[in-house]
């Protein structure tokens, strides 16, 4: 009889609860979001042919700055990348991307831009700065993201991202990348 009370107590609150509709989210002014996920990253060389394999691995941090239009465009600046490792060393291809983005319904979004590709020697991974590569170029990218959760000023979301890049390697050679993730998003509004 207890377990029956408890039951039907917690299924009275679930329903009540799936019934609220909460405090409706508020996109305005400044954003300023970090995402994490998992990725998969290619990268072909353009003298040396390319990976045989692609590479996954953790995707963080995707850091994201902007600013609010309306209610349903924003100005991102967005900085997408995956480490891969090039010849025994870890290396980040990344971008720093400005991007808009644009809510098609309350919580589905897309995104996209184009910017300036990096491909670098991971953060961590740093003997000497002055003997390092680094590497720059031209990069596009393209989201899609579903906020799972929303709060007055802040969105939790699922989001998958594309990211195609080219870098010049000097001597008239360039490295290409393709990056895929799936990640989880935290945006304050």
């Amino acid at each position: 009889m207890k377990n029956a009370i408890i039951l039907a107590l917690t299924l009275f609150t679930l329903t009540s609860y799936a019934q609220n509709p909460g405090q409706a989210v508020e996109r305005k002014g400044f954003v300023i979001g970090i995402g994490a996920g998992i990725g998969v990253v290619s990268i072909s060389h353009g003298d040396h042919g390319s990976f045989e394999k692609a590479e996954g691995g953790l995707s963080l941090p995707d850091l994201r700055l902007g600013w609010m239009i309306n209610e349903r465009l924003a100005i991102i600046g967005n900085s997408p990348g995956k480490i891969y490792d090039y010849e025994g060393k870890d290396r980040h291809f990344g971008a720093i991307i400005p991007t808009v983005q644009y809510w098609i319904q309350d919580r589905l979004w897309i995104n996209g831009g184009f910017g300036l590709a990096m491909d670098s020697p991971a953060l961590y991974d740093i003997d000497d700065l002055e003997d390092e590569e680094w590497n720059f170029g031209c990069a596009v990218t393209a989201s899609a993201g579903y906020e799972l959760v929303q709060k007055k000023n802040y969105a939790l979301d699922l989001h998958t991202q594309v990211l195609l890049g080219r870098v010049n390697t000097g001597n008239d050679q360039h490295r290409d990348g393709v990056v895929i993730s799936v990640g989880v998003g935290f945006t304050w509004y």
